[in-house]
């Protein structure tokens, strides 16, 4: 992906131009302030549409609305933290946070209505599920949820609409299947999601750049705490640690449980399959970058 490098600089000055036109020194430095992570959504929509001024200008519109989104997030989740530094709520307060969030996601809209129309609807349609999926989160938090299917919907809106709809979108860009490309990209979202689940138990805090097991903290039930609840004989302890300050022996406890009833095991194998799904679906295309690309998103340390 290395040679992907100066594009994604392009896509970053390109954000930084809209962001420079809003003629506002406190969010050119707020904008500069924030952590970007590898844009994974913008190498998707170049390794489909190659590289053009729309493509890069697509790019600059889905990172601002995912960044838009994470600012919101940060301040939903109460996190101090993201990619290892402090975020802007923490910094600057809730307030910043979220009329930054609203700036990027206007700018956004304001260039994506210049686009091509079916390009513009997708994506904003997507934006709708997205807040959704958000929504979603919020209330499956309040209890301990045991459904697949609220998950599986709530991670699906939260998360694999806006990859499902960049790579719909590159494709129209370039005149491909978009239905293929719509379904690559449900698959390959859902699966994104779900490592994230599994790694926010496997990787310690140095790594996620957040607390271990903070989901379940926070009032997550992910798929690896779902096959456990169906696995364990000890369904009471594990709901008595929901949203609760956990201790070494209780995230201990945890783990040994997972190793025991294979739940990490088979959610790892879960979410491998969907990305075996992703590249089902598009048979015959003959993109090896975006097996890579798959690989890169999917294959991450466990």
């Amino acid at each position: 992906m290395k040679n992907l490098t100066p594009q994604l600089q392009i896509i970053k000055q390109q954000i930084n131009e809209y962001i420079i036109s809003c003629d506002n020194q406190q969010c050119i430095d707020l904008f500069n302030s924030l952590p970007f992570g590898k844009m994974l959504r913008s190498q998707l929509i170049l390794k489909i549409a190659g590289i053009s001024p729309e493509s890069l200008k697509l790019c600059a519109i889905i990172e601002m609305i995912h960044t838009s989104s994470l600012l919101h997030d940060d301040v939903i989740d109460k996190a101090d933290t993201r990619r290892g530094k402090l975020t802007i709520n923490a910094k600057f307060g809730d307030k910043i946070s979220i009329l930054l969030g609203d700036m990027l996601y206007s700018i956004a809209f304001s260039q994506l209505a210049l686009m091509n129309q079916n390009i513009a609807y997708i994506v904003a349609n997507a934006v709708t599920q997205l807040s959704i999926g958000e929504m979603m989160d919020i209330e499956l938090a309040n209890t301990f949820n045991t459904s697949y299917d609220k998950y599986y919907e709530m991670i699906y809106k939260k998360t694999g609409t806006l990859i499902e709809a960049s790579s719909k979108a590159a494709a129209l860009l370039a005149s491909k299947d978009s239905d293929k490309y719509a379904l690559f990209g449900k698959n390959l979202g859902l699966a994104f999601q779900m490592i994230d689940d599994i790694l926010d138990i496997t990787q310690d805090s140095t790594a996620l750049g957040k607390p271990s097991m903070f989901d379940f903290i926070d009032g997550k039930v992910t798929i690896p705490y779902l096959l456990l609840y169906e696995r364990t004989e000890n369904k009471d302890k594990l709901k008595s640690l929901f949203k609760v300050f956990l201790s070494k022996e209780d995230m201990s406890w945890i783990k040994e449980e997972m190793q025991k009833t294979k739940a990490l095991e088979d959610s790892i194998a879960q979410a491998v399959s969907l990305g075996k799904k992703a590249l089902e679906a598009l048979k015959g295309e003959d993109n090896i970058f975006l097996e890579e690309l798959i690989n890169s998103m999917i294959k991450r340390t466990f």
